[in-house]
């Protein structure tokens, strides 16, 4: 429960955050995107504002022997930028570009109940669905799903958040 309500409360913020900071609408978001036309620069400082608040917190909070409500900080496998990698963030730039919107703005601009919301929000999972089928189907590696060389075990290249 107490995971449950630490998960809740996050949300909440963040929500609250994207919603005061101006990230749930879709005209603005479009306006900073637009550095060659009309430039809005208000996003970039809520943006700097989150990075700053992440840069000051992260080294405290690393600091505690284990997160309020986990029982172990997460570790997340050491990445090299591929065309995977490249052409998701191509995929997450044109939706971003297209729509004014991305994952986190719009499940927050759900409450709204606005069709073009809507309409979104289904595209999105729609293109998650179809994403994870893909993945499946095509292995980053070219080998079978599960299928490791000697010395690439499930915990091979993984980065420890503590660092």
């Amino acid at each position: 429960m107490r995971s449950a309500s630490g998960a809740f409360f996050s949300g909440l913020l963040f929500a609250l955050g994207l919603g005061l900071g101006g990230m749930t609408n879709p005209s603005r978001v479009l306006a900073f995107l637009d550095v060659a036309g009309d430039w809005d620069f208000r996003l970039a400082l809520v943006m700097g504002g989150a990075v700053a608040v992440h840069a000051a917190l992260r080294p405290l909070i690393l600091r505690r022997k284990r997160p309020l409500f986990a029982e172990h900080f997460p570790t997340f496998p050491a990445r090299r930028v591929d065309g995977r990698l490249l052409a998701g963030a191509a995929l997450f730039g044109m939706g971003w570009g297209l729509g004014g919107y991305c994952p986190g703005p719009a499940l927050t601009s759900l409450a709204t109940g606005a069709p073009s919301v809507l309409l979104f929000v289904a595209a999105m999972f729609a293109g998650m669905a179809l994403a994870r089928g893909v993945q499946a189907a095509v292995p980053a590696s070219g080998r079978p799903a599960g299928v490791f060389p000697e010395g690439e075990g499930k915990t091979a290249g993984h980065v420890d958040a503590n660092r």
